[in-house]
């Protein structure tokens, strides 16, 4: 487990910011997004309040924040990137966004720890206040933005108006904050990008899964997780790895046209409040066989879910020395098999399943087959 740093940590975060897609209909996100995954829209920026080339929907529940951006008419340099971003990997994650005390102090280590800068501090005012930002690159065309917002009190950021949600959110929220995000990069590049993350954020190694903790009959891959002191900001890292056919690492990396977010987790405090009204709006689990479920009680014991709804709602269950988590995957949420979720419910397990790793990757592999992409 990692230990927590000290008030000294030489590159602190408060948590992520927002998770940044470039999609190619902005509106109609954000009515998925409403809809299907409960959130609600706080905040728009478009031509009616002076952005003329980009439309961004701000949508959040309870302390996640997703911002989903198209373009209208490309006419800067991060305009074009953007039209160009949707055009070569789909709907996909453009930026993770990390809130920070100082973006100005964390931009500075950043870079004198190796980072690549793409746009040094600068701020953005309104009457709400003051935002300090400043982005660094990270794996294939994702950056960060550092986010300092302790001077502001606005919905998102200057520029952005509040508005109200597309359709009234449910009394229960799906989901309550960003639990992790995941990274997919190309064959032999993982141990660069953790020590990417090791050297120019400060974060620490939290897990590894390699050889057999993370492989099937077909396929295999490998990863860790990085994670800041204080396990508020957890990045796992994956790489394929040879098996006898195309693992579900290459087929993301080829239809997506490189390295980028496969996965965001959700942390969810009702799971199965969560996934019964998600379904009923629309969205597609992976399945899992009931044979999963026949021994699953012998190992992973009593859970706040008795083992038959479990099995009804098709969730995943795992146990280790600190408690237990219960998970259950979307399938992937555009027509391109890229990016999907991930619903985690938390007791006391600070993991990510690691017993249900052959299980998942086999009800995957059954999704890459009936694409023919196996």
């Amino acid at each position: 487990m990692t230990e927590t740093k000290d008030a000294k940590d030489a590159f602190p975060v408060k948590g992520m910011d927002a998770v940044v897609f470039a999609v190619g209909n902005a509106k109609q996100a954000a009515h998925y997004y409403s809809t299907a995954f409960g959130m609600r829209r706080v905040a728009y920026s478009g031509p009616e309040n002076g952005s003329r080339e980009t439309a961004s929907y701000v949508l959040e529940s309870g302390g996640a924040r997703f911002v989903f951006t198209s373009v209208i008419k490309p006419a800067t340099e991060h305009g074009r990137f953007l039209a160009d971003h949707v055009a070569a990997h789909g709907d996909g994650v453009v930026d993770l966004a990390i809130e920070v005390p100082d973006a100005r102090a964390a931009y500075a280590y950043a870079v004198a720890h190796g980072a690549h800068g793409l746009a040094e501090p600068y701020e953005l005012k309104d009457e709400h206040g003051t935002v300090v930002l400043a982005e660094i690159a990270t794996y294939g065309q994702t950056r960060h933005t550092l986010v300092d917002r302790t001077g502001y009190d606005g919905p998102y950021l200057p520029g952005y108006d509040a508005v109200q949600p597309v359709v009234e959110p449910p009394a229960h929220r799906y989901f309550q904050a960003i639990d992790h995000c995941v990274g997919n990069v190309e064959l032999g590049r993982m141990n660069e990008w953790v020590t990417f993350y090791n050297q120019v954020m400060g974060f620490t190694n939290m897990k590894e899964f390699v050889g057999d903790d993370i492989a099937t009959e077909y396929s295999a891959l490998m990863s860790k997780v990085v994670a800041d002191g204080t396990l508020k900001v957890k990045f796992p890292l994956n790489e394929p790895a040879v098996g006898k056919k195309k693992s579900q690492i290459d087929e993301y990396l080829e239809f997506y046209g490189g390295p980028g977010v496969q996965h965001i987790a959700l942390a969810t405090n009702d799971i199965v409040a969560s996934v019964r009204a998600m379904r009923a709006a629309g969205v597609e689990f992976l399945d899992t066989p009931d044979s999963y479920y026949d021994t699953l009680g012998e190992w992973v014991g009593d859970t706040r879910v008795p083992l038959h709804q479990l099995r009804e709602l098709k969730i995943l269950a795992d146990r280790d020395e600190d408690g237990y988590l219960l998970q259950i995957f979307t399938k992937p949420v555009q027509d391109r098999p890229t990016v999907f979720f991930e619903m985690i419910e938390r007791h006391g397990s600070m993991g990510f399943g690691k017993g249900n790793f052959k299980a998942l990757f086999e009800a995957i592999e059954r999704e890459q087959a009936l694409r023919g992409n196996l």
